[in-house]
């Protein structure tokens, strides 16, 4: 797995830069204390802690604003030593910028939003980043198929729930229905394990926004590879 090390934060801190400083108070945050975020892509966040791991590529939802529908790239695997257990598409939500909390969306929502959902689709295709930043253990393939392509609907099968297991890498398109439409600003993904709660920053960028976090993002990967390569 690869750790651009300057880029590795606890997900307090990163709500504290988020919040120009100002810290969130609750269990919710307390609970993230061990948790640590991991930028691997302009677009690409990882998140973990000492149960789980959660992967998330947005780039097409950062493209989506003011559309209602947002399209994540998500992988999901349990840490080395944690016992399988089952998450189902309740477990599975986006906070908003304004603290709303939208669930997963249902098959039927998925499938009255052909038009809007066969776009994201599309789109994802040849724009979704590489998402495989799984730990090193976790090597099987898994679907998290919560959803059936609407344009081919005799193809596979949706499903409420799905097995993750350390070895299981578990992968898919997940789609949620946001009220108003997709706003810049701090999204979270959120994902409840059987004892935790992993939280994934997904922040909508500005054109401008992204140009300046992808320049710093290089500038700061490009010192921590001379560093690395100094070591050797």
């Amino acid at each position: 797995m690869k750790i651009p090390i300057r880029f590795c934060v606890t997900a307090a801190a990163l709500a504290m830069t988020a919040l120009g400083g100002v810290a969130i108070a609750g269990a919710e945050t307390a609970a993230q204390a061990d948790e640590t975020v991991l930028v691997e892509d302009q677009f690409v966040r990882v998140a973990y802690n000492d149960e789980g791991f959660v992967i998330v590529g947005y780039r097409v939802a950062n493209q989506s604003v003011k559309q209602e529908w947002m399209l994540l790239n998500v992988g999901v695997t349990l840490r080395e030593g944690v016992e399988p257990q089952t998450l189902t598409r309740d477990q599975i939500k986006v906070v908003t910028p304004d603290g709303a909390i939208i669930s997963l969306a249902s098959e039927e929502e998925y499938q009255k939003g052909e038009g809007h959902i066969v776009q994201l689709e599309q789109a994802n295709i040849t724009q979704a980043e590489p998402t495989d930043y799984f730990p090193k253990g976790a090597n099987l393939p898994c679907s998290l198929s919560f959803f059936v392509d609407p344009t081919h609907p005799r193809e596979g099968k949706a499903r409420n729930q799905v097995t993750l297991a350390s070895t299981n890498a578990c992968t898919g398109m997940l789609f949620f229905q946001i009220p108003g439409g997709i706003q810049y600003g701090e999204y979270n993904l959120d994902v409840h394990f059987a004892d935790s709660i992993i939280k994934v920053p997904v922040k909508i960028m500005t054109k401008q926004e992204a140009q300046a976090f992808e320049k710093e993002w290089k500038q700061d990967l490009k010192k921590d590879r001379e560093e690395e390569h100094e070591k050797h």
